[in-house]
């Protein structure tokens, strides 16, 4: 029997809420009722693009019955107020990235999701993408050998110089907006973290928006970390709001005893893999599947409503970005307090995508 498409709603209409809803559009297991926003004359365009009603507030969506899956777009510091009333309200949440600004908010998340019997994931998803489940598969396949160190670079940019409202990226850090990529593939394939030993600071406190605005940053704009996984190996995570995207430091280098492994973008699902036996040079290595061009954001809903519709496990979880959250909180107080942080929480580990096994 054909399954009922999935029917979401969408709270907040910012700059990712469009290619949110480009790349859902192809898929007919997804079913968009409408989308709000605090500012109704941007969910109004949105609904007149995209499709769907507009809904007044957030609490007009939570007491419509034929919404069954929330996603959640606002900005970085609403994410654990707008997921608790979700989960409240009986909906199952779907939340763009951090889960939470602090360890004990992403936790409490993940206990009320349960109490309630309720679903809930959260971006990033990019461990979905071709390029890093090819990676995935080489590693899982032993090709590496035992891998023991990791290096992750997130080198990107000055938020001014692209996003017409940088203030709330700068106001939570690189870490939180955008160190939790390589972070949520790193703990995919390594699983949970352990210790962390880091340092951040402010490298550029006063800058100007592309109208000419000065502003002042006191999160630090520069973090260095290195993490510790339960299973021994080792990452170094560099994050920033100051090095060029055009950076030569940039994406995933995994090296193992037999040799060292590419990922040249964490983010984007048609980056370059690329394999290299220990002393030989990097050859590229083929894609488990054509790979979608650039990020296909709408992946972890549809892996939800997939999910939903097979009766197995989703592949991103609350418990894992909670996880996340962890680690990037160890961070900050390890640089803050000035010695190693201990991580205590556990998630389950994803299973790969049915092309990439």
């Amino acid at each position: 029997m054909e399954k009922k498409p999935l029917a979401i709603a969408i709270v907040g209409c910012g700059n990712i809420a469009g290619a949110y809803a480009k790349t859902l559009q192809p898929y007919p297991q997804i079913k968009l009722l409408g989308a709000t926003d605090i500012d109704l004359k941007r969910a109004e365009e949105y609904v007149a693009t995209y499709g769907g009603r507009v809904y007044p507030s957030l609490e007009a969506i939570l007491e419509d019955e034929e919404v069954e899956l929330v996603v959640n777009l606002t900005i970085h510091h609403a994410h654990a107020a707008v997921i608790t009333q979700c989960l409240n309200a009986g909906k199952d949440v779907y939340s763009e990235k951090p889960l939470a600004l602090t360890s004990a908010e992403a936790q409490g998340l993940v206990k009320l999701a349960k109490e309630k019997g309720r679903n809930l994931s959260c971006a990033p998803i990019t461990i979905l993408g071709e390029a890093q489940q090819t990676a995935w598969k080489a590693i899982r396949d032993g090709q590496l050998g035992t891998v023991r160190l990791a290096y992750a670079d997130v080198n990107w940019g000055r938020i001014e110089s692209w996003h017409p409202a940088p203030g709330p990226f700068y106001a939570v850090g690189p870490l939180f907006d955008v160190g939790v990529y390589p972070l949520t593939i790193l703990t995919t394939i390594f699983g949970p973290a352990r210790n962390v030993t880091a340092f951040g600071k402010v490298l550029f406190p006063d800058r100007v928006t592309k109208e000419g605005v000065p502003f002042h940053i006191e999160t630090p704009d520069f973090a260095v970390a290195a993490i510790e996984f339960a299973n021994g190996s080792v990452a170094r995570l560099t994050t920033n709001f100051y090095v060029s995207h055009q950076s030569k430091q940039r994406g995933i280098e995994f090296h193992g005893d037999r040799g060292s492994l590419y990922l040249s973008d964490w983010q984007n699902f048609h980056g370059k893999v690329e394999f290299s036996t220990f002393g030989s040079n990097y050859e590229e290595v083929p894609y488990v599947k054509e790979p979608y061009h650039g990020t296909e954001w709408s992946r972890g809903v549809l892996d939800m409503a997939d999910a939903l519709n097979e009766g197995r496990p989703q592949r991103i979880t609350g418990a894992q970005a909670a996880h996340v959250v962890d680690i990037l909180c160890a961070i900050q107080d390890s640089f803050q307090q000035g010695h190693p942080v201990a991580i205590s929480s556990d998630f389950a580990q994803p299973e790969p995508m049915d092309w990439a096994k």
